[in-house]
Order: structure tokens, then C-alpha cells, then sequence
């Protein structure tokens, strides 16, 4: 017989480790609210024990990541998940009663919510932490055993992350660690659900892997987030709002600002209110601990591509370098604005990633709802503006997995708001009580009490039954 293939040897050594979680599940199927409390508090304890360890290993993942931004954008947010989760606990575990029709009563009816068994998580690089732990604490609310997957682009973090959820989270969660086949073989495995982070590219294959299993999934992708800013619009308040959300992390942020729409004629002013912002923010680049690098020297290349590109075809580059320093050599990328970008670039088809920021004037309000309306659905859908009109109508005649009103990416922290995409931007959505919702399942009961009325209509149908029918119809 021939030696098992590398892949065959992969898919078995996951497909075990799968099923000593499903074990665990088994043997505990729907731990009771003491036990999801003290798993929660485990995973708070692993953050918050080891704050400077997850901080070290996602800068050295990176070249260089701000450890402010560590704390700020991936402590933070899950430290606020696991607390609001502990705090609601009870109540979204406690079965809801249901009305039941009048037809069917004294019957009594509620909805029991289950956990599902095991989820899989396959994490993205750009927040390596949040976005590992966001979905894994709200699986392990709803009772659920974990299996997660962290990128190859962030091995320092991922073999962190394994380690300590070895030593917190036994039983709990495992974490995988390994290449681009390592993660389609994952996506293969028979979940009870999986939830996907990435590219919408990628989120493609991994839905078509999960078809195989019937494995229900949720995707979180990307794609191209507008900012409008609307016609008298303060600059200098749009600008600081876009320099937050487009530098944070260098811009390697799934719902950072992609592309600004700007009414025509007032594109210089926002220009100059970007720079002046982004000066006072970020003085200076290259040793500036607070700005982070790109990931690594393929992302690097590609953004610079698109700029090259870009520029090839008759854009104007406003690069954002207040003194001027080479960046080659530390792996930093300025903020660059880019005005006049023909549509057929990659920078305008893309999702960019990174701190490029491409500027399209718009002449009316009705042409800027058109050019997001044209376009994929995006993640995040970004509005300066002042006039409650014109927001109510963004609001209403646009879709997008996220909305934010004089401010960016602020809506992702929001443990009450459900965090997803659509159509090309994903596919369902988790966080708070919809995170609990989504890795469970929500088990519908009736129940009938030994005196009621439906023998009124059991075979053999007489002139009884065909009464109380015509009555049941309404006519």
C-alpha cells in the first residue's frame, strides 16, 4: 500500500483533534451557566495575565505593530465582549415563551437555545487576537466547543494563542496553527459551524469546502467601505474622524475608510485637512511607536503596486510624510492621497488594505448614493453630515454590514450591535447577543396538556370537523 499523502496525513490529525472536542461536548452538551462563566473568566485571565506577551508578539508579527494599538483595538474590545457576555449570560441562556394560536391553546410553547457542538474559527492576520477571540467567546457562551485557526502571516501570536489556550482553555478550545493547505483542510472538516475572516476571494473556497458537510457558515469578508463626506461639511471634523479610522493599523482594517467621496470643488480643503490631521496625529513615521507596519514584504509590495499603477494612469499622489523619511527600511507605508484614479485600477477595484485613500468627487447627494449603490455591498458605509435628511436617506437607501455618522470603524466596539457583512462582504453576523445566537441553536417546544380540544378534528372527518375548519379558515 502507498504512504498516506501529506494532505491525507493533515486531514487526519485535524479530523482527530476534532473529534476529542466533540467529545468534550458530547460528555457536557449544554454546560449550565456557572460553567460558561468560569470558561469566560479563564479567557479574560489569558488577555489580561499576559497583556505585554500578546503585545510583543503581534509587533514582531508585523515588523512593528504599536502596542497602544494592541491594547486599544484587540484588548480592549475583547475584554468589553467577555464582559458584557458574563453580564447577559443568564438571560439570553433562559428558554423564551412563545404564544401559541388560539386554535391550538391550552398548549404552551417556548424556544430553548442549545449549543451547537463545535465551531470552527479560521482567523485573518490583521487583528490576530480580537479577531480570534470576538468569535470564540461567543461560542463559549452558547456552550460550544472551539477549534481555531490562526494565520500563518502572525506564527508569533498563533503559537502564543496555542499555548495559552492549552493552559487556560483545555477541553475548551484548540488552536491550529499552520500554511495555506493546513487552513483548506480545516475549512473541510465537518463543523457544527464555522466562521470565516478573510478575503472575500478566499471566503469563496472556504464556503465551497463547507458545502461539502452542510456546515453552516458565517462570513466576515471585506470589500471597498465608502466614506461621504456631505456637501459644507466641517473638513477639519471629517478629516480627524477618516485620519483615525484609516490609520489605525496602518489601514490593515476590514472596515477601515476605502475610497472618500467629496463634493466637487471641496476636495482641496479635505485634502489639506487630511494632512494637517495625520500631521498632528502622526508626526512622525518610521520610529513612531505609534504607527504600525505592513504585515509583511508582500502586502508592502502590493500596496505600492496599486500606487505605481495608479500613478501610471494619471492619478496625483499626495503622500502624507511630515519629515520626509525613508520608510523602506522599517517596513512603513505613509498615508497617501490619491486624487483622479481611473476606475479600471486595482486601487479602485480592490479592497486596499493599507494607509491609500483614494478621493472621488461627487457632483450631488444622488450621485454619491448611486456610485455606493453601483458597487458590491460593503462592510462598512461611513457618513460626515449634519442635515437629518440626508443622513435618514443614506441610511435607508443604502446597504452595508455597518453604518457610522460622523465617525468610523467606533461601530465595531458596540457589543449591542450585531457585527456582519452582506452579499460580497459576508454572510451572517455574531457579536453580543446575535454572536450567542448565531453558535446556537434555537430549539422550538410545544407542549400539548392531557385535556384539550383536538380531538374536535381527528379522523374519521364528520359535519363536526368540517364546521370548526370553516371557522379555523375564516370562512
Amino acid at each position: 500500500m502507498d504512504a498516506p499523502t501529506a494532505p491525507l496525513m493533515l486531514s487526519g490529525d485535524l479530523a482527530a483533534r476534532l473529534d476529542a472536542l466533540r467529545g468534550a461536548w458530547r460528555a457536557d452538551p449544554d454546560p449550565p451557566l456557572a460553567a460558561r462563566q468560569r470558561v469566560l473568566d479563564a479567557l479574560g485571565e489569558m488577555l489580561l495575565n499576559h497583556k505585554g506577551e500578546w503585545g510583543a508578539a503581534v509587533s514582531a508579527d508585523f515588523g512593528h505593530r504599536s502596542d497602544t494599538e494592541t491594547r486599544l483595538a484587540e484588548l480592549f474590545p475583547s475584554m468589553e465582549g467577555i464582559r458584557h457576555a458574563k453580564k447577559h449570560l443568564a438571560r439570553w441562556m433562559k428558554p423564551q415563551g412563545r404564544p401559541v394560536s388560539f386554535w391550538f391553546k391550552p398548549a404552551r410553547a417556548h424556544v430553548r437555545p442549545q449549543p451547537l457542538g463545535v465551531i470552527g474559527v479560521i482567523v485573518p492576520w490583521n487583528y490576530p487576537v480580537y479577531l480570534a477571540v470576538g468569535p470564540m467567546l461567543a461560542a463559549l457562551a452558547a456552550g460550544n466547543r472551539v477549534m481555531v485557526k490562526m494565520s500563518e502571516f502572525t506564527p508569533k501570536t498563533g503559537a502564543l494563542m496555542a499555548a495559552l489556550c492549552k493552559r487556560y482553555l483545555a477541553g475548551w478550545v484548540d488552536v491550529v496553527e499552520g500554511d495555506a493547505n493546513v487552513a483548506a483542510a480545516f475549512s473541510a472538516l465537518p463543523f457544527d459551524h464555522l466562521l470565516f475572516t478573510g478575503s472575500t476571494a478566499v471566503g469563496r473556497h472556504v464556503m465551497r469546502a463547507a458545502s461539502e458537510h452542510l456546515t453552516p457558515v458565517t462570513l466576515e469578508l471585506g470589500g471597498k467601505s465608502p466614506c461621504i463626506v456631505a456637501p459644507g461639511f466641517d473638513a477639519r471634523r471629517a478629516a480627524e474622524g477618516i485620519v483615525v479610522g484609516k490609520m489605525l493599523n496602518a489601514g490593515q482594517t476590514c472596515v477601515a475608510p476605502d475610497y472618500l467621496l467629496v463634493p466637487e470643488g471641496e476636495a482641496p480643503a479635505l485634502v489639506d485637512a487630511v494632512k494637517a490631521a495625520a500631521a498632528r496625529m502622526y508626526p512622525t513615521l518610521a520610529a513612531n511607536p505609534d504607527y504600525t507596519a505592513i504585515v509583511n514584504s508582500r502586502h508592502h509590495a502590493r500596496l505600492t503596486g496599486l500606487l505605481s499603477e495608479a500613478a501610471a494612469q494619471g492619478a496625483r499622489l499626495t503622500e502624507v510624510n511630515p519629515k520626509a523619511e525613508d520608510l523602506a527600511a522599517c517596513g512603513k507605508l505613509a498615508l497617501t492621497l490619491v486624487e483622479g484614479a481611473p476606475e479600471g485600477t486595482r486601487l479602485m477595484r480592490d479592497e486596499i488594505f493599507g494607509p491609500l485613500l483614494p478621493i472621488v468627487p461627487y457632483r450631488s447627494f444622488d450621485e454619491a448614493l448611486a456610485y455606493v449603490n453601483a458597487r458590491p455591498r460593503p462592510l462598512a458605509l461611513y457618513l460626515f453630515d449634519t442635515d437629518k435628511a440626508r443622513i435618514a436617506r443614506a441610511e435607508r437607501e443604502t446597504i452595508a454590514g455597518g453604518m457610522c455618522v460622523n465617525t468610523t470603524v467606533l461601530h465595531v466596539a458596540q457589543d449591542d450591535l450585531p457585527f456582519g457583512g452582506v452579499g460580497a462582504s459576508g454572510i451572517g453576523h455574531y457579536h453580543g447577543h446575535e454572536g450567542f445566537l448565531t453558535f446556537s441553536k434555537l430549539k422550538p417546544v410545544l407542549t400539548m396538556p392531557r385535556l384539550n380540544t383536538l380531538w374536535l378534528l381527528h379522523a374519521p372527518y364528520g359535519a363536526r370537523a368540517r364546521w370548526l375548519l370553516a371557522r379555523m379558515l375564516g370562512r
